[in-house]
């Protein structure tokens, strides 16, 4: 059986008709006859050629996959390990594996659904005077608000477990505007809980409210943006 380095096995990434390979816990397989293994990039997002090993470990598949395909090698140095953490993380993790990617994907939805509804609801009430759309409108932000600090950590969970916590930008990104978008949106709250008017009649301070709420758009935009990176990169055709 063939012994690979990790820069040796990089030559073997599916590109100019070279085989696919990728490597798993110290093996490495050839995965070339299958489909989903196109010119070397699975699901747009996973590239043959590395060490596939915390890639495949958060998949919503097991590892029994790689027993369709035959084992060409071993990874120099690179014997199969075990992950690191917590004894009691590990056993959750290994009875419920879809913890390791899906708890933020999950939560996620909720604030950015529910704060872009409330925009939405205020935007009506301007168009319809509608008082009832702008009190559904705070009331969804409330709601929004109060889900974000459990995105926020559910996301810091996945960079670690799944990432190793290695810089990132678009990570980095997301941390940034995520807490940007949690004070603007605690700012919006207090503010229209302190003046439940502001919003009935038009003047510079119920203008400037507006433009702040409406600025939540843009924050809730980039984070999903970068979070969508992250799942499906974006590639050059």
């Amino acid at each position: 059986m063939k012994e690979f380095d990790l820069e040796s096995l990089a030559e073997f990434n599916g590109k100019g008709g070279k085989p696919v390979y990728i490597a798993h816990q110290g093996g490495g397989y050839d995965v070339s006859e299958s489909a989903l293994w196109k010119g070397g990039v699975h699901m747009r997002r996973h590239h043959a050629g590395n060490d596939l090993s915390v890639d495949i470990g958060a998949a919503p598949h097991g590892t029994e996959v790689l027993d369709r395909f035959p084992q060409v090698g071993v990874i120099r140095g690179q014997g199969a390990k075990e992950p690191a953490g917590p004894e009691f993380l590990l056993r959750l993790l290994e009875r419920f594996p879809m913890l390791r990617r899906h708890p933020h994907p999950m939560t996620v939805h909720f604030p950015i659904a529910l704060i872009m509804t409330a925009v939405g609801f205020n935007v009506l009430y301007v168009l319809t005077g509608c008082k009832s759309l702008e009190v559904t409108g705070f009331h969804c932000l409330t709601v929004g608000m109060v889900f974000t600090p459990l995105v926020i950590l559910t996301g810091l969970f996945t960079w670690w477990l799944n990432y190793l916590a290695r810089p990132l930008r678009a990570v980095t990104i997301k941390i940034g505007v995520s807490l940007l978008l949690f004070v603007s949106t605690m700012i919006v709250l207090a503010w229209r809980s302190g003046s439940p008017d502001i919003m009935d009649a038009f003047n510079p301070v119920s203008f400037f409210y507006f433009l702040l709420l409406l600025s939540l758009v843009p924050m809730v935009s980039v984070i999903g943006w970068f979070g969508a990176k992250l799942t499906f990169p974006v590639e050059a055709d």
